[in-house]
């Protein structure tokens, strides 16, 4: 293992790193070893959605597994398929979540506003025609197909133009990316002058990842990338505040007019610089200060690099992106209005309805004396979370220094650390009421966790081994 100081084109190490190996004889059957993107608009409102092929193009070699391609980890509000033409089989599958699938849980969708949303999926490129198919998770679990495209590699159709050369940080190289999870580091909002504190900010919260369990034990298994494409002007747009900027990969704050959730919506603009890269995740740092991020299941993760919180934030959406971790608060402001119903079983691995305690996802970590639901004071945390909620909301309303904000995020952890940590089955696993944005109804693993508050709890462990299964999904 070596961390690079420098950077470099990666061109030489890569070639070196997919040198052909028995492990990946039968994936070569199949497929060529280049990846194949496939680029379409995802159309509806809450009650219809629609789907337009709008590119395909192929950039570079296939990072993922080439031994895990039937993904059967159950993640994800959607899951793309290669199957092949003649024979039907399934080639490759995995889960993922979108923008789209978050945006018709709005209002706005909910009142019949039609929206585009450009998405891409990216497979092994195939040897022979195929069929990509996109299917959807129904109320009983199932997924159904939504969409399907025939892909015919030798088409003329299939763009390969070379993919633009830009230098490529080594924050961690660990090998061959085949057999490696590989995390790829993105900037938006730096301008050349920046160009240092990009670097250096990536380092540091790439690295940091690894002071947190199960990623500080299974550090061997990731590669970290990096790569700068310079901004026009310093800094993201921010619609509330009337600031606007045209970054090379369109972040901005006020998705879904959420005062602090960060995405793109530019999605070829950030693949097309991704590209550059070998890469199964991807987070972008943001240059503000600004409290703010955001992450989607197999898609991105954002967060504000100059933030004196950057680290949580990294560390916090990296769940959501990486494992499809669910939010577990409920008293912090949210732009769904029906992101999930009690009456169906969320597919987030650490939230639950409880539907049947008897057969809980989690059951085999619960010590045999946890009742479930699982008591703790819920009241006296809810108020008081209430309460620090409507201090941040006045804060913000006067137009407060990040500073101050920061300071209110200092008091919460040194009075919910320890009442969480306090409770009767503190530390344990079982089944406390509040989560999924949801104050009654959904259920999360502990009484504390890093996708609960900000407190320094780390990750539960029912969090921990979603982790680790989607690791072992990628590295192996």
């Amino acid at each position: 293992m070596r961390i690079a100081s420098t950077s470099f084109v990666l061109s030489a190490v890569i070639a070196m790193a997919f040198a052909a190996s028995p492990a990946q004889a039968d994936f070569a059957q199949d497929f060529t070893g280049q990846t194949l993107r496939v680029d379409y608009s995802h159309t509806g409102t809450a009650d219809e959605e629609h789907f337009a092929l709008h590119r395909m193009r192929i950039e570079g070699k296939w990072a993922g597994s080439h031994t895990q391609l039937v993904d059967d980890s159950n993640l994800g509000k959607y899951m793309v398929e290669l199957a092949d033409l003649a024979t039907h089989r399934v080639l490759y599958s995995r889960g993922f979540a979108s923008i789209f699938g978050e945006w018709e849980t709005t209002g706005e969708a909910g009142r019949g506003i039609w929206r585009s949303i450009e998405e891409a999926v990216r497979v092994p490129e195939p040897r022979r025609p195929v069929q990509v198919r996109i299917r959807k998770r129904q109320d009983d679990q199932s997924f159904r197909e939504v969409w399907a495209t025939t892909v015919d590699p030798a088409s003329r159709f299939v763009d390969r133009a070379p993919r633009p050369k830009r230098n490529v940080i080594a924050v961690l190289d660990n090998g061959d990316p085949a057999r490696k999870v590989d995390w790829l580091i993105l900037g938006d909002g730096y301008t050349q002058a920046e160009r240092g504190d990009f670097e250096r900010q990536a380092r540091e919260l790439g690295l940091a990842l690894f002071n947190y369990e199960p990623f500080a034990s299974r550090k061997k298994d990731f590669n970290v990338w990096a790569v700068f494409s310079p901004s026009a002007d310093s800094g993201i747009s921010r619609p509330r505040a009337g600031v606007f900027r045209d970054g090379p990969v369109g972040a901005r704050y006020n998705s879904f007019d959420s005062e602090r959730y960060v995405l793109t919506l530019e999605d070829r603009r950030w693949r097309d610089v991704a590209a550059a890269a070998p890469y199964d995740f991807v987070l972008i740092l943001v240059n503000e200060r600004k409290y703010g991020g955001g992450g989607i299941y197999q898609l991105y993760s954002t967060a504000a690099a100059q933030s004196s919180y950057a680290e949580y934030l990294v560390v916090h959406e990296f769940g959501h992106h990486f494992a499809g971790l669910g939010d577990e608060y409920f008293t912090s402001d949210t732009s769904y209005e029906e992101f999930a119903s009690a009456m169906v079983e969320p597919w987030e691995p650490n939230v639950t309805a409880l539907l049947d305690p008897a057969n809980l996802k989690w059951g085999d970590l619960i010590e045999g004396d946890i009742p479930l639901p699982t008591p703790w004071n819920k009241d006296e945390y809810e108020s008081e979370s209430v309460a620090s909620q409507n201090k941040r909301r006045a804060l913000r309303a006067a137009g407060a220094a990040e500073e101050d904000l920061e300071k209110l995020f200092d008091q919460e952890r040194e009075r919910f650390g320890p009442m969480l940590a306090n409770q009767e089955y503190g530390g344990r696993i079982g089944a406390f009421e509040g989560a999924m944005y949801e104050s009654r109804g959904f259920y999360r693993p502990a009484t504390d966790c890093i996708m609960f508050t900000r407190n320094e709890s780390g990750f539960c462990a029912v969090c921990a081994r979603g982790i680790e299964r989607v690791i072992d999904l990628y590295s192996r």
